[in-house]
């Protein structure tokens, strides 16, 4: 049932959001050197490596880390890009990802492929055999404020939690979070 949701909820969203899409694309396009999306190497579901698609919000030569390293992340920013982060734009290429079945709209958010230490708190817990998802609990309850041993903690709560009617829940709360803005650092 929950496959079937995605890739429903995918379609109808890429076909309802096909204007927008083409628009910041064309907007990243002219405002910066560079691809308008950028493919991100991530870990999926049990540890299987996948290219995730965002739009570009960062210059082309910003190291390829998670963005809480960067020294100072705004000067890696575009002139877009703040606000495709700010207002979650970025991610909305991730649908992709979600009709490829390489990622689902709820779980916990793919790490980077060098994220070492939460992919392997993250399998330590079990968490690495849930399909990664646009949103997740973790996301919901601090986002980028959560140091990793607490987004874990809540990605495991996720693991013991799921359902259905849990899913819509975290769906709700990420779109109250992303009209409000809140917890995005970067």
């Amino acid at each position: 049932m929950k496959r079937l949701f995605d890739v429903t909820v995918a379609l109808l969203a890429g076909l309802f959001l096909s204007v927008p899409i083409l628009i910041i694309a064309l907007l990243v396009k002219m405002t910066s050197r560079g691809p308008a999306f950028y493919w991100s190497e991530r870990v999926g579901k049990d540890n299987r490596m996948f290219h995730m698609p965002k739009f570009r919000s960062m210059r082309v030569d910003t190291p390829t880390v998670a963005t809480h390293l960067l020294g100072d992340p705004d000067v890696y920013l575009t002139s877009v890009g703040k606000f495709l982060r700010k207002s979650s734009l970025d991610e909305l290429p991730q649908l992709w990802s979600i009709l490829t079945g390489d990622m689902s709209f709820v779980g916990p958010r793919p790490a980077l492929y060098n994220q070492d230490d939460l992919v392997a708190l993250r399998t330590e817990r079990g968490v690495h055999t849930l399909l990664p998802g646009l949103t997740g609990w973790a996301q919901v309850n601090g986002r980028d404020d959560l140091p990793i041993p607490e987004k874990v903690a809540y990605d495991v709560e996720y693991l013991q939690r799921r359902s259905f009617g849990f899913d819509v829940l975290i769906l709700w709360k990420t779109f109250v979070n992303v009209i409000a803005s809140k917890g995005v650092a970067h």
